[in-house]
């Protein structure tokens, strides 16, 4: 039976892509280099704020990653600053949320966004409807890692099998499976069926309100 349910963030309960996507590109306008198309963040992003800067500078031009440390003080700051710009929730997020802490689950977030900026997105999208959110920090392993699904399941003090994470990308669903949590996939964030299904996913969800049904044990296992 499941307790609780632990999502990532970009691409799976909000989508960032114009939000990373302008912050990136007003950094790579200071460096002097090529602008990025916004669809590309689906492949930028999914391991962590420096992973994304180390792929954006080598396409935009840096292959040396000559600006990599000032790009990556530039990208915390400016999210700091306004980590909800462009940034908005899926629809039927909202009401996923509220139905699934009606059904009792305990609500965490796991990202690899850094912490501050996490914490602010998720208070101004959901307000006090989750109990734990998590970002990337010196203290926890950056996902693929469980070390935070892991350290999170503890907090709640829950198994790690009575957890559903949720998530958009091959790192997710390795980081559900290393954790030995029921791993489900969200076809409506960054990435495709196949590469969810090849990493690991123990069911695709289509929409989020079907992670309601999922929760409850309405899944074809």
């Amino acid at each position: 039976m499941l307790k609780a349910c632990i999502f990532d963030l970009d691409g799976t309960l909000a989508d960032t892509l114009e939000s990373m996507a302008y912050v990136t590109n007003e950094i790579m306008d200071q460096f002097g280099l090529r602008r990025l198309k916004v669809d590309d963040f689906r492949y930028y992003s999914g391991e962590g704020a420096n992973m994304l800067m180390r792929r954006c500078l080598k396409d935009a031009g840096d292959e040396e990653l000559v600006h990599y440390e000032e790009g990556q003080r530039l990208y915390r700051k400016m999210f700091a600053e306004d980590p909800m710009y462009k940034v908005t929730h899926y629809p039927g997020m909202p009401e996923t949320i509220k139905a699934l802490k009606e059904a009792g689950a305990k609500l965490a977030v796991c990202s690899n966004k850094p912490h501050p900026a996490a914490v602010k997105v998720i208070s101004e999208m959901f307000g006090g409807d989750f109990d734990l959110v998590l970002g990337q920090s010196e203290e926890i392993k950056r996902k693929p890692s469980p070390e935070g699904p892991l350290k999170i399941a503890r907090e709640f003090g829950v198994k790690p099998e009575e957890c559903m994470y949720v998530g958009d990308t091959a790192t997710d669903m390795q980081t559900g499976r290393a954790a030995g949590m029921y791993t489900v996939g969200a076809l409506w964030g960054f990435r495709d069926r196949k590469e969810l299904n090849e990493n690991g996913a123990d069911l695709v969800a289509e929409k989020p309100e079907e992670l309601v049904r999922i929760y409850k044990g309405e899944r074809d296992d």
